[in-house]
């Protein structure tokens, strides 16, 4: 398959660096003010080749499906993909909502389906399940959505949900993909049966091909085969040092308070993915900004401090291209990159390292048609 490259979109604010970004920062960068400047996020992320924008969802964040809404009318080309938490609007109306935003947008919909890995956040929104209990509402959820947009006309009667005799209007366009993360038992049985993409954070090579094994023999199960995701920070330079160089400011300028009161936060964290990411810079000594290197140009230092996604590819253009080459080959098909600020790191990956993977997909589809001639 050829590799879909996608960017994240800043909707709670654009940095220059880790400590504007902090877990309960009211610090932003002023111009994200500016009610256009999403808007220019968003039409940059499209100039530079990408495939699609995610768009967060959380209480620091504008909603989702309102800002897709909006940069459809912004953009030509692009695609959006919407994270939202399903059982905080019941399944037949999320299956309406992004069945209508699906027409609307000529079918530039993609669905990022978040259960939620924070009980103290979900309960801010009045959600008081359990970490297991969010996960198996979650399993009904898109057991219903999916059915609905089958065109199908059915009752259901679940441990979360009920319907009566539920069916939606069929449109043209397709069912939006649904791209579905979370690293816990409860979170693999659910993406083994219904997402089409299933989304790792930026761990290394070794835990994301032990993350595919599993997945793939639970999706075999059911008689599916899914597509993957990776969730990454870029900082990628000219050279090797002007990279490295960058991730030690954005370090250096991190005061020793926020990342001990990012540790704090995140060791209540119910995530097993959030773990895992911790896991990665947990103990380490941190004499000079390599110390947090933990695979080759893979650089823990983001996640000292951010929560989710805590790992940045650093290094030469080609180095990372290089690196994402290589998580192609383990079974990698999706990526969602980001960067400090996303404006012009869009940009900077844009033009320098996605004409390589352009170029490397080339000549690999090339070779795969001369061994099939």
């Amino acid at each position: 398959m050829s590799i879909e490259l996608n960017w994240y979109l800043p909707s709670h604010g654009d940095f220059h660096g880790l400590a504007n970004n902090q877990v309960g920062s009211s610090r932003t960068f002023a111009r994200t003010n500016r009610p256009a400047y999403l808007s220019d996020v968003a039409r940059a992320i499209e100039y530079a080749g990408f495939n699609a924008i995610l768009i967060p969802t959380g209480p620091s964040c504008h909603d989702a499906w309102v800002v897709a809404a909006a940069l459809s009318r912004a953009t030509t080309r692009l695609k959006f993909l919407v994270a939202f938490r399903p059982g905080f609007v019941l399944p037949a109306v999320a299956a309406q909502t992004a069945q209508s935003l699906q027409r609307i947008t000529g079918g530039r919909l993609l669905l990022n389906v978040v259960t939620g890995g924070s009980s103290t956040e979900q309960r801010g929104y009045g959600d008081f399940l359990d970490h297991a209990q969010r996960y198996a509402r979650t399993d009904e959820f898109l057991d219903i959505v999916r059915r609905l947009w089958s065109g199908e006309q059915f009752s259901y009667d679940g441990d979360y949900y009920r319907l009566r005799n539920a069916r939606l209007r069929r449109v043209e366009q397709s069912a939006p993909p649904i791209y579905f993360g979370g690293a816990s038992a409860s979170a693999e049985a659910v993406a083994a049966r219904h997402s089409d993409t299933y989304l790792v954070w930026g761990e290394t090579p070794d835990m994301v091909r032990e993350r595919i094994a599993r997945a793939d023999a639970l999706a075999g199960a059911h008689g599916r085969r899914l597509r993957y995701g990776y969730r990454v920070h870029v900082i990628a330079r000219d050279t090797e040092e002007q990279a490295w160089a960058e991730a030690d400011r954005l370090l250096r300028e991190v005061p020793k308070a926020d990342i001990e009161k990012a540790r704090q936060q995140f060791a209540l964290s119910e995530s097993t993915g959030q773990a895992r990411m911790t896991s990665l810079h947990a103990g380490r000594t941190i004499n000079t900004v390599r110390d947090l290197e933990v695979s080759p140009n893979l650089w823990a230092g983001v996640g000292l401090v951010r929560g989710g996604a805590g790992t940045a590819l650093v290094g030469s253009h080609e180095q990372v291209a290089e690196r994402i080459q290589e998580l192609h080959e383990l079974g990698v098909d999706s990526f969602i990159f980001s960067g400090y600020p996303n404006l012009e790191e869009a940009l900077r990956v844009g033009e320098e390292v996605l004409p390589l993977l352009n170029q490397a997909n080339s000549a690999n589809s090339a070779a795969l048609r001369a061994v099939g001639a």
